[in-house]
């Protein structure tokens, strides 16, 4: 996807961003395999439970560092992904899963929570939910602004209108990428922020638990988007 005034080399970067998520994935699997046996294992020294929360934690932080240069070169792209599967695609909220999403997975995955354990995580969701309303307003902000039809339409549109247009639209489009490149980097600094302060509130053994779940179903949505409609959205 090439929108007038982007480089031609957007099939590239797209390209060079497959190749990392697939590798990526690789690595998925091999920290799902870690997860599931160390809860295999009678005891496990504390240490080694948070040397592998450390190590999960950085593989997802790794994920958010590169979409966020690939945002910074090609913004549209982000928002109409190529490394996912449609099925995929349609669970995303702002390029990529819903913070608050990563809480309810807590209380279904975690069922030994202490009460102040509960009640930090409550103040966690609401305070996670203002910040997710107000990531909502800034992008229905964007598009309103340009009274431009739903976002990845007009995305798809200027993908086969690569050299049409002049320097109006090259300068809307410009402001366009911009007020994009902000709402995603809010977003994806809010994902993070939020799995980091739930993995604050929880014990070793917890966050073992929460980041197994996380992971497995990560993994479950890329198969059952694999089974329904092919690898790739086109």
């Amino acid at each position: 996807m090439t929108p007038a005034g982007t480089s031609g080399g957007s099939n590239d970067r797209g390209g060079s961003f497959n190749a990392f998520f697939e590798g990526w994935l690789v690595r998925h699997e091999h920290y799902l395999e870690e997860l599931l046996s160390v809860q295999q294992r009678q005891e496990s020294q504390e240490r080694d439970l948070k040397d592998l929360i450390s190590r999960v934690l950085s593989h997802y932080q790794q994920y958010f560092e590169e979409k966020s240069r690939l945002a910074q070169r090609d913004v549209f792209l982000v928002f109409s992904p190529t490394w996912f599967t449609s099925f995929e695609s349609a669970s995303l909220w702002i390029s990529g899963f819903k913070p608050g999403f990563a809480l309810r997975l807590v209380f279904d995955s975690v069922q030994d929570l202490s009460q102040d354990q509960s009640e930090r995580l409550r103040r966690l969701t609401e305070e996670t939910r203002l910040e997710e309303r107000v990531l909502n307003d800034e992008l229905a902000r964007v598009q309103e602004s340009l009274a431009a039809p739903p976002l990845l339409e007009m995305v798809r549109k200027r993908a086969r209108r690569v050299n049409e247009g002049g320097v109006e639209e090259a300068a809307a489009l410009a402001t366009l990428r911009k007020a994009l490149e902000e709402v995603v980097a809010g977003a994806d600094l809010l994902r993070m922020n939020t799995t980091l302060k739930v993995a604050e509130i929880l014990k070793p053994e917890q966050n073992v638990r929460f980041l197994t779940a996380a992971t497995q179903l990560f993994l479950e949505l890329r198969n059952l988007g694999l089974q329904q409609g092919g690898k790739r959205k086109e």
